[in-house]
């Protein structure tokens, strides 16, 4: 995980901003699913969010 993004997610998390925590929870899944090897990925499922 880059130094940057840490930052972030240790400010968001150090602020309670749960929203901006799961908002960089979910791009960097994202982006870990998505610059894997084809083969190692899973097939895409939808995700329900409870809001």
């Amino acid at each position: 995980m880059p130094v940057w993004f840490q930052n972030q997610l240790k400010r968001a998390f150090y602020q309670k901003d749960s929203s901006q925590v799961q908002l960089l929870n979910q791009c960097w899944f994202y982006y870990i699913q998505y610059t894997r090897k084809p083969s190692l990925r899973k097939k895409q499922t939808s995700v329900k969010v409870n809001n």
